[in-house]
């Protein structure tokens, strides 16, 4: 006998559509049990840095319980400052989430697919899609000296103007013209470079085409006019074969056969081109025009504020432009380093496995009662400063320092840098309220809190669990008319409300200017 759901999504029983902002006013939360998800059906994908999730999400952009799927993933880092990670092995990390959720759902139609993949990164393939690169990640830094040779010889500001993005190791024409010197042949033999999600898009559905989202982010595409920036080509020695041809508004891809006998409940399934999961957060959170800015700590981090319309006219040198849509950017500031770092201190300094003792702990310490300045750049720097050279540094240590002070240190160094690009932000959003997620800040309230008192501004934590994932279906389900506009979508009431402390901030402000000065003195910022 089937289920409601699959009596739902089979068409025996239906639901209205298109879905307006009432009727999403009224879920009760963020999941929504099988037997009551309401139709279409949409698979998401997430395709971060450190995992690849997979769930199902009903037509009010709800994720359906026990329907996600979770693969641990990372990048191989070398001693030079690469990043890499193995086109092969992520298909077959996506085609294993995507095994687990539909096993896990009893589905037996799902109308659409959406993917959201972390930006900036790129792989080549030969003529028959097979890969002859690794991924090379977003934080790979070893074309710093390329980027700066590129700002010795052209105009960066112009550049940044029309790209949106400065010359950095984390953008492709830094990195195609390091490949170039130092793998020629294969370069020679790549007939195309493509993100990761052009590539998966390839081996699942046999079609090439990238989302005007994820091309704004290799530092290749004219974001007023969405083709591919003539100037920036000559430059790199690309021609357009040799990029993803871009997808239209609306576009949407087929799986293959071999793929649709595999996944029976994806056989009709639209597959939208795969976007930035930056843009997608955005969404997901709630965060779509200048009345609200999105704060992400994942692996990385990021700030930013989104809207329908041009870019603007002027851009800050710290800040980024990249695109959500056809009709929508998304401009913001984003730090290589996050809840990576977290990480990778806890494991270096053997804090334990007990995260609510040592979060206990962390919560427990003064601010800024440490004596350290951390300048967080183990990853390399990208907003404020694009320092792609810039290093991890922690100085002020003595005997009496102890492992866990440092990790708060490093906490709140973050949160330093979050309040350079916040200030950065102001004119394209004064007054924003700011939607806190990610996994970091979800797990960790302390580190929250660190946030509004560094920031002076309360911070409210955004209720989605996946937001990148629900961003995704968001705009899927505006491209199949279910949802009329996403921008008229009433936001949800966040989690929690982190409010700041003023005696508290005073004391952020000093830890900002002593940090500072360190970045000064100790940091090379690229000429300009």
């Amino acid at each position: 006998m089937k289920s409601k759901l699959e009596k739902a999504v089979s068409g025996l029983e239906t639901s209205e559509r298109p879905v307006d902002a009432a009727a999403i006013a009224e879920r009760e939360g963020e999941e929504v049990a099988a037997a009551d998800a309401r139709e279409p059906l949409v698979l998401a994908i997430d395709i971060g840095t450190s995992s690849v999730r997979a769930a199902l999400f009903d037509g009010r952009g709800r994720e359906v319980a026990g329907t996600l799927a979770r693969v641990e993933r990372g990048f191989r880092t070398t001693p030079d400052g690469g990043a890499e990670a193995d086109a092969g092995e992520l298909i077959a990390q996506v085609e294993s989430v995507i095994d687990e959720s539909l096993a896990r759902s009893s589905v037996s139609n799902i109308e659409a697919v959406a993917v959201a993949c972390f930006w900036h990164s790129l792989v080549g393939i030969d003529e028959s899609g097979r890969a002859l690169t690794p991924i090379y990640g977003w934080s790979d830094t070893r074309a710093a000296a390329e980027a700066e040779a590129l700002r010795q010889r052209y105009d960066e500001r112009a550049m940044h103007r029309r790209t949106g993005c400065r010359f950095h190791a984390g953008y492709w024409p830094a990195k195609l013209l390091w490949l170039r010197k130092e793998n020629p042949e294969v370069c020679s033999a790549v007939g195309r470079w493509v993100s990761p999600g052009e590539f998966l898009t390839l081996k699942l559905c046999g079609e090439v085409a990238a989302s005007v989202s994820m091309a704004s982010g290799t530092g290749l595409l004219d974001q007023r006019r969405c083709v591919w920036d003539e100037a920036m080509l000559d430059i790199t020695g690309l021609s357009e074969s040799q990029l993803p041809p871009l997808a239209a508004a609306g576009w949407t891809f087929r799986l293959t056969d071999d793929y649709a006998r595999r996944w029976p409940p994806l056989r009709d399934a639209r597959w939208f081109p795969v976007i930035g999961d930056g843009a997608a957060n955005n969404v997901g959170a709630d965060c779509v025009d200048q009345s609200a800015a999105a704060l992400m700590i994942g692996t990385s981090g990021a700030m930013r504020v989104a809207w329908a319309g041009e870019p603007p006219a002027a851009l800050p040198a710290g800040l980024w432009c990249y695109r959500v849509d056809h009709r929508r950017v998304v401009v913001g500031g984003a730090l290589s380093d996050g809840g990576g770092l977290y990480d990778w201190l806890s494991d270096s300094l053997k804090l334990g496995a007990d995260t609510e003792a040592n979060e206990a702990v962390l919560s427990a310490l003064e601010p800024d009662a440490h004596g350290l300045t951390v300048l967080p750049f183990w990853a390399g720097e990208r907003s404020t400063g694009w320092s792609a050279e810039a290093r991890g540094a922690i100085l002020g240590l003595t005997t009496n320092t102890r492992p866990i002070e440092i990790v708060r240190a490093a906490m709140e160094a973050i949160a330093y840098r979050f309040a350079l690009i916040a200030e950065s932000l102001l004119p394209f959003a004064p007054g924003a309220e700011i939607r806190a997620s990610g996994g970091a800040l979800t797990a960790s309230p302390t580190w929250t809190q660190i946030l509004a008192d560094v920031l002076g501004r309360p911070l409210n934590l955004a209720p989605a669990r996946e937001a990148s994932s629900r961003g995704a279906v968001l705009l899927a389900l505006e491209a199949l008319d279910v949802i009329e506009d996403i921008a008229k979508l009433p936001a949800r009431a966040p989690d929690q409300i982190f409010t700041p402390d003023a005696a508290r901030h005073a004391l952020y402000l000093d830890g900002l200017a002593r940090q500072q000065r360190a970045y000064d003195a100790l940091v090379r910022e690229p000429s300009s």
